[in-house]
């Protein structure tokens, strides 16, 4: 792997597979010896990434449980983890580091954002999705784990909200992350997942078996800007119920859009972070109206 991963990041000298699957032993059955004689896995099989990231989650996070449906969306855990990085070190700067409570937008079934943060960083969350059966599987990660005392979630009734119906004016989060459906349809994601898939060497005849993730966590209406305008406006609305709202962008052209809608906004202070993991060029915009 070659990392540009946060300095803080555990994963920056990539992965020791025997260790891994002393953590986790289903890990076993998908590893092999590659022509460099290197132990890895099938990074085209779903089942296969999937045992690696609960392998990275019971090894260096003290996670227990981490079980939710294949459709879902399987996080990479050296990247998420590095958004929360890059969130503490904002956070840092505005000399926030006790009593962090953190809102996560679409948090999901695999409750990835709150398990982490709290075992790096022991924040607590609030993590609210649109999907009420994604909802019911990130709880039995919260109860099985026993951290109903650190995360809390929240079901968000209207779909075409972000934050309208969710937050209350006794809100009080040190800062909001996300990450935004990137696709506009589900053809745009099928096409993304298989140019991926050719780039692992794969052929397009398995794209079923590894298009994980169900349509709210991949696509929505106008993609990922549509989102992020949408989300900026409505933060706009509780300026006082976030210190700092931060969301993931795939996309570089749609960072200058954002910032000219956030200046139109009155946002005081704008940060643009650019982080990557592997050939994956990504980045992290923060906001915020104090």
């Amino acid at each position: 792997m070659t990392n540009k991963l946060h300095p803080n990041n555990k994963h920056n000298s990539g992965y020791n597979i025997d260790t891994l699957c002393q953590s986790y032993p289903e890990l076993s059955s998908f590893v092999f010896e590659n022509q460099y004689k290197t132990k890895t896995i099938d990074f085209g099989n779903p089942k296969a990434v999937k045992a690696l990231n609960t392998a990275l989650l019971f090894k260096y996070y003290n996670v227990r449980f981490w079980e939710f449906p294949d459709e879902n969306l399987c996080p990479p855990i050296p990247g998420r983890v590095d958004y929360l990085h890059y969130v503490n070190d904002v956070l840092h700067d505005s000399e926030i580091s006790k009593d962090v409570k953190v809102l996560d937008i679409g948090t999901g079934a695999s409750c990835i954002y709150p398990i982490l943060g709290h075992a790096v960083y022991n924040w607590k969350f609030a993590g609210s999705d649109i999907d009420e059966v994604s909802l019911r599987y990130a709880q039995e990660i919260i109860n099985k784990n026993n951290l109903n005392e650190h995360i809390s979630l929240r079901f968000q009734k209207e779909s075409r909200y972000i934050l309208k119906g969710l937050l209350t004016e006794t809100d009080r989060f040190s800062v909001a992350i996300c990450n935004p459906p990137f696709y506009k349809s589900e053809q745009e994601a099928i096409n993304a997942t298989t140019r991926k898939l050719k780039g692992l060497g794969q052929t397009s005849d398995r794209l079923t078996r590894n298009f994980a993730g169900k349509h709210n966590e991949l696509w929505c209406r106008g993609g990922e800007l549509s989102f992020l305008k949408n989300y900026t406006y409505e933060s706009s609305l509780f300026k006082e119920q976030c210190l700092w709202y931060s969301s993931l962008v795939s996309k570089k052209d749609h960072i200058r859009p954002i910032k000219v809608a956030l200046k139109k906004l009155n946002a005081t202070s704008i940060k643009v972070i650019n982080m990557g993991t592997s050939n994956k060029q990504s980045r992290i915009i923060a906001w915020s109206f104090y």
